[in-house]
C-alpha cells in the first residue's frame, strides 16, 4: 500500500513539475546557478536512491561517456549533483551509448546519450551526438529548473527531458552516484 501511494504523490509532483515544462532546450536567458563547492556531497537527502535500483557494467565507450559527461558538468561550473542527475538520465536513455538513427527501433528522431530530438530543437544530429555538446544542453536546461539541486533525481531529470516514463530515472541513482564518485577527481 506505501508504494502505491508513494508512486502517486510522485505521480502529482511529476505532473505539476511537467505541466510548465516544455520539450527541447530552454531560454538563454536564465539566471545562473550558484554551483556547490566540489567536497559537496553528492546526495542530499531528497536525493537518496528511490526504489529499486538499476546496475550496468559499463564498457569503455560508455566509461569515456560518463567521463565527458562530467567534464562538461564541471566545464559548465556545476556541482556533482549535476553530473549525477546527468549520467542517470543518460543510463535511461541510452544506457551511456552515445546512440544514432535506429530506424525501425528509433523513438521519433532521438539521438545520442539523451536521447535528444534535433525535431524538439537540441541541436543537430551532429551536435545531438556529440557527448560535451548533449551534456551542456542537458545542463543548459536542467540549470532553469528552480530547486534542481534538492529534489528527487527522476523528478530533475523528467523536468528537463519530459519523458513518456517518468520515474524511470530513479533506477539508475545509485550507479551514477558511484560513477560520479570514482570519476570526479580523475
Amino acid at each position: 500500500m506505501n508504494t502505491i501511494i508513494r508512486k502517486s504523490v510522485l505521480s502529482v509532483a511529476g505532473l505539476a513539475f511537467a505541466g510548465g515544462v516544455f520539450a527541447g532546450p530552454v531560454a538563454a536567458h536564465a539566471n545562473p546557478v550558484d554551483a556547490k563547492p566540489a567536497a559537496a556531497a553528492v546526495q542530499t537527502a531528497a536525493s537518496k536512491p528511490q526504489g529499486e535500483q538499476s546496475h550496468i557494467t559499463l564498457n569503455g565507450e560508455q566509461t569515456a561517456n560518463v567521463k565527458a559527461i562530467i567534464a562538461a558538468t564541471k566545464k559548465a561550473g556545476l556541482p556533482e549533483r549535476a553530473a549525477v542527475i546527468s549520467i542517470a538520465t543518460s543510463l535511461q536513455e541510452s544506457k551511456l551509448e552515445n546512440l544514432g538513427h535506429l530506424g525501425d527501433r528509433n523513438d521519433h528522431d532521438s539521438l545520442g546519450l539523451f536521447q535528444q530530438r534535433p525535431s524538439s530543437g537540441w541541436g543537430t544530429p551532429e551536435q545531438i551526438t556529440d557527448p560535451a555538446y548533449s551534456t551542456t544542453a542537458f545542463l543548459k536546461g536542467l540549470k532553469q529548473v528552480d530547486g534542481w539541486q534538492d529534489m528527487p533525481l527522476t523528478d530533475a531529470a523528467q523536468t528537463v527531458q519530459v519523458s513518456a516514463y517518468p520515474d524511470a530515472y530513479a533506477q539508475w541513482e545509485q550507479q551514477a552516484t558511484d560513477l560520479v564518485a570514482q570519476h570526479w577527481n580523475s
